[in-house]
């Protein structure tokens, strides 16, 4: 039995220019964390030679090719895991439209889980690759690559996205009380509305090129929240996502809208220094910047909404137990 364990994300700037239609024409880069809520992939022997799959739906197949699941189906394939297992997926948030990366987690998960059951340790940039080629290539998801990276490596990272497809991280090696000091200052909220980031994404995809002007406006501030990370100048990323989240909205319609906005506007108004919807936007999780004197004004201002309670993560994907037993057969 193998299980592995792979963090959600957040990201701070730079989305959209992990893109292809982006980085083709010019570098692209995104700031970004792990967070301490995970994707959980289960795998065990069976003693028959069925498939057995459990997510939010059962599966039982004879054939790799029967399966349903179009992630799960090429992970096995892209590992060559085939017949006699039993492959299980527990998520802590909601599994889709969260806005934290939870697809491409789920990918990387099930790579890092297929190939230690079969045997065979890969790198975090392999991991991360093949999660790449999985959704965007093979499955046609209209994403970038920021999710699968963040995901494999963790921890709070630079990545890089060249012309020719490479991919440079970097990261931003924070003191473990300095990174518990910044994670104290952010807030996730549930909006209490999930969405299908594939609309919004496709929507954004369409017009990289259109409203590049946007995205060359929002590179930027990856450097300067690189920068104040590094200088341990919190409060400035606060107001550089503010910033951000102006730009962002301006990417595709759905990103936001008037209950966002309101609830947005609520958040800033209790003390809230800037802040942005996870993920693609339109639903999903509502990230702040807060100082600690002015969150439970937060708080109360947006009441009707969930929190997360939530820290960043070093760790990227891993296997957390592994124990090998006499085949059945």
């Amino acid at each position: 039995m193998v299980i592995t364990q792979t963090p959600l994300r957040l990201s701070f700037a730079g989305g959209g220019s992990d893109l292809a239609d982006y980085y083709h024409h010019g570098a692209g880069a995104v700031v970004s964390t792990a967070i301490d809520k995970y994707i959980f992939v289960i795998i065990k022997e069976r003693f028959d030679d069925k498939i057995v799959l459990n997510y939010s739906r059962n599966e039982t197949v004879q054939d790799v090719t029967e399966i349903k699941h179009e992630l799960i189906r090429a992970a096995m394939e892209q590992t060559r895991l085939g017949h006699g297992v039993e492959i299980s997926t527990l998520a802590d948030i909601p599994s889709e439209g969260s806005g934290l990366g939870s697809s491409s987690s789920l990918v990387v998960g099930l790579l890092n889980a297929m190939y230690s059951y079969r045997g065979e340790q890969v790198t975090a940039d392999r991991l991360a690759r093949e999660a790449c080629e999985i959704e965007i290539v093979r499955c046609a998801r209209p994403i970038g690559k920021q999710d699968q990276y963040i995901a494999a490596f963790g921890g709070l990272r630079r990545f890089t996205f060249m012309p020719d497809d490479s991919v440079i991280e970097r990261a931003t090696d924070l003191p473990a009380q300095a990174l518990r000091h910044f994670g104290s200052h952010l807030m996730l909220f549930y909006t209490n509305r999930t969405r299908k980031s594939a609309e919004i994404l496709t929507e954004q995809k369409s017009q990289t090129v259109s409203k590049r002007d946007i995205l060359d406006a929002m590179m930027p501030l990856v450097d300067k929240i690189e920068k104040a990370l590094m200088q341990l100048d919190f409060e400035a990323v606060g107001r550089f996502l503010h910033e951000g989240w102006n730009l962002k909205k301006k990417m595709a319609a759905k990103i936001s809208d008037d209950e966002i906005d309101r609830l947005y506007e609520r958040a800033l108004r209790a003390g809230a220094l800037g802040g942005k919807i996870a993920g693609a936007g339109g639903g999903g999780f509502l990230l702040l910047y807060v100082p600690p004197s002015r969150q439970d004004a937060v708080r109360t201002a947006l009441g009707e909404l969930f929190e997360l309670p939530f820290m960043p993560e070093r760790d990227g994907s891993k296997v957390i137990f592994n124990i090998k037993r006499y085949p059945f057969k």
